[in-house]
């Protein structure tokens, strides 16, 4: 199904929205990407219309998100589903412990072998970025297997993504924050829709499908999914839709 022609009655569904490469374009930095006031406002829009039933679910951190999306503030799941916050009136709750500071102060000297390759410290993961550092990825995922075996005791995973390597703990994905959100007020009882544009979001997607949902891909597809979106744009142009 071509994802644009699925527009559903907003008091039915719940929308779980990844935000990089789905809701905005990719830049070449995290830091780069551009938020327009036009989807500020579909997003407010789209959360009234569905009674607050709207969450971000992210690999970047909530209060990062809550930067970009400034002055609205959404429920959240943030760093691969390691933080979770309800409402957009409590707190962060994070539900796992940052990554120690030791592996963290190693890899800036790893990344000298790979130039154009920088790190992003999430807390709870750390993201290694080789979209500037061209064909390297089996020698640069070599590398941080090395890095992480000497870290052995913590069992920590290396999870492949867009032009990205997470380094992150098991047990926590966006599947999970998903399944949390579903037991909660205003999500539960309602269809849940998540829409993402990385094969790292495999789990929110089976985990959605699971429930009897819709799970949507951006740029890619995906077999087992519902259908896809070519681009961000279309998921603006979507969610327009959803709120009118």
């Amino acid at each position: 199904m071509t994802a644009d022609v699925f527009v559903p009655k907003a008091e039915s569904i719940c929308l779980f929205l990844d935000v990089d490469g789905t809701l905005i374009d990719l830049a070449p930095t995290p830091d780069s990407v551009v938020v327009t006031g036009e989807l500020l406002e579909e997003l407010s829009a789209a959360e009234k219309r569905l009674d607050g039933a709207l969450a971000l679910v992210s690999g970047r951190p909530i209060d990062e998100l809550d930067r970009l999306f400034a002055p609205i503030k959404l429920r959240a799941s943030g760093v691969h589903g390691a933080e979770i916050r309800y409402s957009p009136l409590e707190p962060t709750r994070s539900l796992v412990k940052p990554l120690p500071d030791g592996l963290w102060s190693e890899l800036p000297e790893l990344l000298q072998q790979f130039p154009g390759a920088f790190a992003e410290n999430k807390g709870a993961s750390f993201a290694v970025h080789y979209k500037l550092a061209g064909p390297i990825e089996m020698e640069l995922k070599a590398a941080l297997l090395r890095l992480i075996s000497r870290f052995a005791q913590l069992g920590l995973e290396v999870v492949p993504g867009k032009l990205v390597f997470e380094l992150k703990l098991p047990g926590f994905d966006k599947g999970a924050a998903i399944r949390r959100f579903m037991g909660h007020p205003p999500f539960s009882g309602r269809r849940p829709v998540f829409i993402a544009d990385d094969k790292m979001d495999r789990p929110g997607f089976d985990t959605v499908l699971e429930l009897g949902g819709i799970a949507f891909s951006v740029g890619f597809e995906m077999a087992g999914l519902t259908g896809s979106f070519a681009q961000p744009a279309g998921v603006r142009a979507w969610l327009g839709k959803v709120t009118a």
